[in-house]
């Protein structure tokens, strides 16, 4: 089996750290890793794990990470892009600095890294880790649809316009029980500790957080099509991981005016089975 070189961002927890685990017996994985403790705990997986250090609210960070793979290897095959975050709560109430770091996380870091890695992807993968949120289904998580859905456009403009041969593919998992959920909570709080108008809605996301945290699929099921994607020799453009990710990508098709009555229905029913 031919040895690869990939980077792998939000290598730490989740789907990241399944996928490094599945890819480092037999390859170099370059392992991007925001918590500073979770170094140590990448380099125990293997020794051809080489874990750095990025935070894509911080520039510094990124142009650091992109001198040490650049100064470490002369390609690489595949960069799978997962980092990201999810910002919560009420479009009329969410600090404007909280949406600009959503779009750092999600959005611009990606494009950055993948950036300055060019000279390394010719002929190689991009892979970014999307969600069934790019859809735009999903009221009270809008910073954290229209950023996944501006990762999709940005990167299949990369598709159409690059002449490296580098193929993009998008990776789109509907709920998937993963840490995502509980780092949610923790860093949407000041919305949900300060309900106003938006109580009952409010205390169902907290309730749906929680509960997906181990009700959805797990994070096998992604790095089982983000590895399908990588042994393709001419992979598709996006993939779907589970039913609820693939009832929206239906759903998205209906009109605007339908998909918003399904979804203020879907969200009133929610809401009362919660109080049940």
């Amino acid at each position: 089996m031919k040895t690869k070189t990939y980077v792998i961002t939000g290598a730490a927890s989740g789907i990241g750290k399944e996928l490094v685990k599945k890819l480092a017996e037999n390859n170099v994985i370059f392992a991007g890793y925001r918590r500073k403790t979770h170094e140590k705990d990448l380099k125990n997986l293997s020794p051809n794990i080489y874990p750095f250090y990025i935070d894509y609210t911080n520039p510094e960070t990124i142009k650091k990470a992109s001198e040490y793979i650049l100064s470490k290897c002369t390609k690489v095959d595949t960069l799978v892009n997962i980092a990201g975050c999810v910002v919560a709560g009420p479009v009329e109430d969410i600090n404007i600095d909280e949406i600009r770091r959503q779009f750092d996380v999600n959005v611009f870091g990606h494009i950055e890294l993948s950036q300055k890695l060019m000279p390394l992807l010719s002929g190689g993968k991009i892979i970014n880790v999307s969600s069934m949120a790019s859809f735009g289904l999903f009221p009270f998580i809008s910073p954290y649809c229209a950023s996944k859905k501006c990762l999709d456009m940005f990167f299949n403009s990369l598709l159409i316009e690059n002449k490296k041969n580098i193929k993009v593919v998008s990776i789109k998992p509907g709920v998937i029980a993963t840490p995502l959920w509980g780092k949610s909570i923790e860093e949407n709080s000041k919305y949900f500790d300060n309900y106003g108008d938006y109580s009952d809605e409010m205390k169902y996301m907290i309730a749906n957080a929680e509960r997906n945290k181990t009700r959805g699929l797990s994070a096998d099921k992604v790095v089982d099509v983000i590895l399908k994607a990588d042994r393709a020799e001419n992979p598709k453009l996006s993939y779907t991981v589970g039913g609820d990710a693939l009832l929206a990508s239906f759903v998205a098709k209906l009109p605007q005016a339908w998909i918003n009555n399904i979804i203020k229905l879907g969200i009133k029913l929610k809401i009362r089975n919660n109080k049940q």
